[in-house]
């Protein structure tokens, strides 16, 4: 979802009422409703016209679509309650969350990256490790940021060595974060950790902290290194999705973005962008890129990222396929 999605969702909460809005909360991840709460509350004065606007694009959406694929029931109890107020979020919490346990690793999906980050930060890397592959991709990778390079670049190694999560090393959770973890017994073992995981957390870090973390695993594992790498989808790789793709993606990704993000895109990439736009829009994004004063690498880095985050949630939707792949459909 991007910021002008965000922003419209927002809006289309406060206007339904607490009891929808609570209804529809109970089908968002952590992530969702951490964005979503945050918009809430900066949301002053709506105009009239915007509301209006927001409702009959929802209207218009939900004509066209025939099932709500949304599959989750974790909840961020802090922002509801900035966003909302002791009173109203206490009412909504009662309603979403149903009486469910939110204790254990649960309860650090609630947190934000830095408190959970200050909570973990002097316990051994393998525990932390171990914390981490049981969160979210984005909101791990935000813990890894308050890190000092040399923790964040072993605990990242650790990862990308664990095989699985044996009762064990939950237990040893358990022994050393007992308030926090003192219901996971029904954790299952799964296989959590390993090369996949691991990239999948790089793919959400900025290039300098990629690449530190990427230099200390070769020195490690050059083979596993490569490995991750494999694994990991960087923007240039846009280029090997088809042309369907290319423009479902064009549709979520606003202009602004895309322009800063493709400063730093090769030549045969940005080609391939302007031919899957009508050639009004691609002559004017020409334009606008040539136009563009230099930017800092940061800043192309930071909108990359932004976009392929898109590109994962679209694919992990199904809506369009990563990689130039091998079989043909007949």
């Amino acid at each position: 979802m991007n910021d002008n999605g965000i922003q419209k969702a927002a809006i289309l909460m406060l206007a339904i009422g607490e009891s929808e809005a609570a209804e529809v909360m109970r089908f968002l991840g952590p992530r969702e409703v951490l964005k979503l709460g945050a918009a809430m509350a900066t949301m002053k004065n709506v105009q009239h016209e915007q509301v209006v606007g927001v409702l009959e694009s929802f209207r218009e959406q939900t004509e066209l679509t025939s099932t709500v694929g949304l599959d989750s029931d974790e909840y961020i109890r802090q922002v509801l309650t900035k966003a909302l107020g002791d009173d109203k979020a206490s009412v909504l919490l009662s309603r979403i969350l149903g009486g469910k346990d939110a204790s254990g690793i649960e309860s650090l999906k609630w947190m934000d990256a830095s408190s959970v980050s200050e909570l973990i930060r002097n316990e051994h890397p393998q525990i932390i490790a171990t914390i981490l592959v049981h969160l979210e991709r984005d909101q791990a990778c935000e813990i890894l940021g308050n890190f000092t390079d040399r923790l964040r670049n072993d605990v990242v190694l650790r990862i990308a060595t664990l095989d699985g999560v044996q009762p064990a090393a939950l237990r040893e959770l358990n022994d050393v974060l007992t308030k926090l973890l003192s219901g996971n017994e029904n954790i299952k073992k799964s296989s959590l950790g390993g090369v996949r995981a691991a990239a999948e957390i790089l793919n959400f870090m900025s290039g300098e902290q990629e690449g530190s973390v990427m230099d200390n695993i070769k020195n490690y594992d050059n083979d596993m290194a490569q490995k991750i790498m494999d694994e990991m989808f960087v923007f240039d790789n846009i280029i090997d999705i088809d042309d369907r793709g290319i423009q479902l993606l064009l549709r979520e990704v606003q202009s602004e973005m895309l322009i800063m993000a493709l400063k730093g895109a090769s030549q045969e990439l940005r080609e391939k962008i302007f031919r899957n736009m009508s050639a009004r829009a691609g002559e004017m994004m020409r334009e606008d890129l040539e136009s563009k004063g230099p930017v800092r690498l940061s800043e192309v880095e930071t909108q990359q990222k932004q976009i392929l985050q898109i590109v994962r949630r679209l694919s992990d939707e199904g809506q369009i396929v990563l990689g130039k792949g091998e079989d043909s459909f007949v």
